[in-house]
């Protein structure tokens, strides 16, 4: 038997499952294990799990797998959670953060025992006027990259749609393996602007199903939102799972600049699982 010790984390209803290799020598994990750690009712049940590992240059490094076993791209609330877990870990020595994920340099702060900062890199591939054809429909939708690769659709796009009655699960799924977006796919957030802010919800690609909160798929609705005039910085957001985000930033000559992401994050257990060999 593999004995795992781990601690489970949320971010604003987006949850982990955090493996600290300084507490599991030699670990190692296949793409079966992890579906099998974060199958809500055989496992722990997680969105994903997050590797975390000493680094002499940085406070830490990180690694992010999804709930279906891939190597994940930038997961913003993921982020956010192995920053609270420096902080219990006794990682790091102020509020201010830096760490490694993916191949790239990340930075983000502690803010309150409830709220944790991360500042994301610049967003790519950025494009308002983007088209797809859905059900014989077409509907138009904002793309950005913002570490992860984002849809973000307007829920009054769809007839006579309602954001909380919107059938995430099965149009993103749609979405997410349509032509358009092939071979990676892409994940799908659909939008509804509300007093200034904006409502959220996203089907998640590598977790195949809505989640609670998407924290990279956030910032792309709050920057694509800002491109078409509808929101200021910050931008707050209302995740699926009640929780708020906030998105911060300056636009200056075409450029996003101090983007940063805001929101709870939360150690919610620690444990160990037994994996049979």
């Amino acid at each position: 038997m593999k004995k795992i010790t781990f601690t489970k984390l949320t971010g604003a209803g987006n949850d982990f499952i955090l493996v600290d290799k300084k507490f599991n020598d030699g670990l190692t994990l296949t793409s079966e294990e992890i579906v099998k750690i974060c199958d809500r009712r055989f496992g722990i049940g997680a969105d994903g799990i997050i590797i975390i590992d000493d680094n002499p240059e940085y406070d830490f490094s990180m690694l992010y797998f999804n709930s279906d076993g891939s190597l994940g791209s930038l997961c913003g609330n993921g982020a956010r959670c192995a920053i609270r877990y420096s902080e219990y870990s006794s990682r790091i020595s102020d509020a201010h953060i830096n760490f490694f994920c993916n191949g790239e340099k990340f930075r983000g702060s502690i803010v309150d025992e409830n709220e944790i900062c991360f500042e994301l890199n610049p967003p790519k591939n950025i494009y308002l006027d983007g088209r797809i054809l859905i059900d014989g429909v077409e509907i138009p939708y904002c793309y950005a990259d913002t570490g992860s690769p984002h849809a973000v659709f307007f829920v009054d796009e769809f007839d006579k749609s309602d954001i909380n009655s919107f059938n995430v699960f099965e149009i993103g799924r749609q979405i997410r393996y349509s032509d358009e977006f092939a071979p990676g796919g892409v994940n799908v957030n659909f939008i509804k602007i509300e007093d200034a802010g904006i409502k959220i919800r996203t089907y998640e690609r590598g977790v195949e199903d809505e989640t609670l909160a998407c924290g990279t798929g956030s910032v792309a609705a709050a920057i694509t939102t800002y491109l078409k005039g509808l929101v200021q910085s910050p931008v707050i957001l209302q995740t699926w799972g009640g929780d708020f985000l906030s998105v911060s930033f300056n636009y200056s000559n075409g450029e996003f600049e101090e983007l940063t992401l805001q929101g709870p994050a939360k150690i919610v257990f620690n444990g160990e699982i037994l994996l049979s060999n």
